[in-house]
């Protein structure tokens, strides 16, 4: 009763606030002024078929980069939280051994846990499908400037499928070395791609430093696609790293 109660308040709540928003709505007949340069730059002067992903990439890039940086800072402090919980149980595995053997018992955490395995279906869905999750994270990513999507959505997916391919093999180990390497590949490229912006072309991500391209094809948009290309991956791999130490966590 308690907790049917706590959720009816809460919803209450959310209606009182999102109510106002609901009946002051108005329909606007023409498009702002920024939101009209916004629309006429993304093809006139980037040469992106995506509007979105022109705003995303370059108009507020220094918001992206903040908004990758959050990503990175969680992702580090899930890996030091984990590490020093891992530690902790280490040290008390040790200590209750120690206990144990004075006591004269052997093995004084002999007890094992014995689960089930993932199911054959499991498996077989996880080697078919994790491959062409990988292939659709890469083209969210990659056409991003052309289609909805972009780097956090196709990273996204390119984390669930290693979540798949967790549930489907959970005694399979990722290569922490890799991971590392293309987080942190990708990181300074995406910085790297900013500064050059800032150097060659007028600002801070401006991907005009590249040639624009014929609007609507995938060789277009200056810098935009590899950009994009650049936080799939980032984010893709954070994510993945999040995920393992996870699993290593539930295992130890």
């Amino acid at each position: 009763m308690g907790n049917r109660l706590i959720a009816i308040v809460i919803v209450a709540g959310l209606v009182v606030m999102l109510l106002p928003l609901v009946l002051g709505f108005e329909y606007l007949a023409a498009t702002p002024e920024l939101a009209t340069e916004y629309v006429d730059g993304s093809e006139s002067e980037l040469g992106a078929a995506n509007v979105v992903t022109s705003v995303v990439v370059t108009y507020r890039g220094l918001d992206t980069l903040g908004e990758v940086t959050v990503l990175f800072a969680a992702t580090a402090g899930v890996g030091f939280v984990i590490t020093r919980s891992r530690r902790a149980d280490e040290r008390a595995v040790r200590e209750g051994r120690a206990v144990g053997a004075h006591a004269g018992i052997e093995n004084p955490d002999a007890s094992e846990r014995s689960g089930q395995g993932p199911s054959e279906i499991l498996k077989t869905a996880s080697r078919f499908l994790a491959p062409i999750l990988f292939l659709f994270g890469t083209y969210i990513f990659s056409h991003g400037h052309l289609t909805p999507g972009g780097g956090f959505q196709g990273g996204v997916i390119l984390a669930s499928a290693v979540v798949l391919g967790v549930f489907g093999a959970p005694d399979r180990r990722f290569s922490h070395g890799l991971m590392t390497w293309l987080e942190s590949l990708s990181g300074a490229t995406y910085v790297v791609l900013g500064v050059l912006g800032l150097v060659l072309a007028a600002g801070f991500l401006d991907p005009t430093f590249l040639p624009a391209g014929s609007v609507g094809s995938l060789l277009s948009a200056g810098a935009i696609p590899i950009i994009y290309s650049v936080v799939g991956v980032k984010v893709g791999t954070e994510l993945a790293g999040v995920i393992d130490r996870l699993r290593s966590q539930e295992r130890s």
